[in-house]
């Protein structure tokens, strides 16, 4: 035990391991954390910090420990904390699913280190910068797997390595269930998956990614045209984001993700108007909003994106062009699925507006973005784009994008992905 009348020199060793040189600095480490994980309105004061370097520093709290060990990489045991740990609180209430989840294995009374959680955490982590560059199929065998191993150990673990597992294991089953759904277009299997990440979201007592998970878990139904179910699921994800004092970013992707959906169910002026509730939210919001770390899908570009794209759909092609013409330039080069949909987007564009030579252009720039990052829901808009130009299919520019779109590689590519 690394506890003397000098202090806990565990914790400020781990501190100094950290690059942490100060009690301040400490506790605006632990809040920036707290805040990347969802905790809503997570603070602790310098005197709780002094408390915790003394000599006989109390025992966190739940949230307090999920964020240490979280920050510094290491399990409470091993930052000099002893003695009587308090009470597990209550464990949480999970959400009622929309259809029966696959089951859980049964408690123990944990057998896997405190170190479990973080170590676990670490590789979902990694899964999230690999969704962008990795070959879906490549990833979701990797993330399926990971996932089927976090639902075995959450029978293993107890406290706050569990609360900390859950979160990534439902983390983990989000990033599955949107691989299903946008990169190979599995709907139902999708929404399988989002079932099983909103249990591990409860197990974690998660509102924020309660609220992601539901979120495009709306996407399933509303791309089939199924209103009553998408609205249902998109009040349940609004609940879990009010109770989880969720950001104005988060609301906003709520309502882009409510404005796609009443696109795919024919309310042009609805989803406009909400699109346009989501902008006045940004806004109005300001400043620099601390996200959770795993809410990396959505910015204002990927907002006038899902703008455009209404713009086209409801045939207001001038408004659509220069919406859309803004995104393309405003991506980044990691943003290369979105570059293809809204490259297909600009070739209906033209398309509708009787340019086939310029929408043949924006089509085989898409395809060459989709030989480095496969997306089926790019793939899906490519075709729609191309089914537009059928009164032009004798022309030289729309049988290159033919030649194209349905060469050996390009349709192997997409039976086998």
């Amino acid at each position: 035990m690394a506890r003397t009348t000098d202090g806990n020199t565990a914790l400020r060793a781990a501190m100094l391991a950290a690059g942490i040189g100060s009690n301040r600095a400490l506790r605006e480490a632990l809040e920036r954390t707290g805040r990347s994980l969802g905790i809503p309105q997570y603070s602790v004061s310098l005197r709780q910090v002094a408390r915790w370097l003394g000599p006989n520093p109390p025992w966190p709290r739940d949230e307090h420990q999920r964020v240490m060990v979280e920050l510094l990489r290491m399990p409470l045991s091993q930052l000099g904390f002893g003695g009587q740990q308090p009470p597990p609180a209550a464990a949480p209430v999970i959400p009622p699913a929309p259809r029966p989840a696959v089951p859980h294995p049964a408690q123990t009374d944990g057998v896997q280190p405190e170190t479990i959680g973080a170590a676990y955490a670490a590789i979902t982590a990694a899964h999230r910068q690999m969704y962008w560059t990795v070959a879906p199929a490549t990833l979701h065998r990797s993330v399926a797997e990971h996932s089927v191993l976090g639902e075995a150990l959450l029978g293993e673990t107890s406290g706050v390595a569990r609360r900390v597992l859950a979160a990534a294991l439902a983390e983990s089953l989000l990033l599955l269930g949107r691989i299903e759904f946008f990169d190979l277009r599995q709907p139902a299997a999708s929404d399988a998956t989002l079932v099983r990440a909103l249990h591990a979201a409860g197990a974690a007592d998660d509102q924020l990614l309660g609220a992601a998970i539901l979120g495009h878990a709306a996407f399933v139904p509303g791309w089939a045209g199924q209103r009553e179910e998408m609205a249902e699921r998109m009040r349940g994800a609004r609940a879990y984001a009010r109770r989880g004092n969720a950001s104005a970013e988060i609301h906003a992707w709520l309502d882009a993700v409510e404005a796609e959906c009443l696109t795919k169910c024919g309310d042009h002026r609805e989803a406009l108007r909400v699109l346009h509730h989501a902008s006045d939210l940004l806004g109005r919001a300001g400043g620099v909003t601390v996200l959770p770390e795993w809410f990396g899908w959505f910015s204002t570009v990927r907002l006038a994106a899902f703008l455009g794209h209404t713009q086209l759909i409801a045939g207001h092609l001038p408004q659509a062009r220069t919406t859309l013409t803004e995104v393309l330039a405003g991506l980044g080069e990691e943003d290369g699925k979105q570059r293809v949909v809204v490259l297909a987007d600009l070739a209906a564009v033209e398309a509708r507006a009787g340019r086939p030579a310029e929408a043949c252009q924006h089509l085989e720039v898409a395809l060459d973005q989709l030989r480095v990052t496969w997306y089926a829901t790019g793939m899906e808009r490519v075709r729609e784009a191309r089914r537009l130009l059928i009164e032009w299919q004798d022309t030289a520019a729309v049988q290159a994008v033919d030649d194209r779109l349905y060469s050996w590689s390009a349709t192997l590519s997409s039976l086998q992905r």
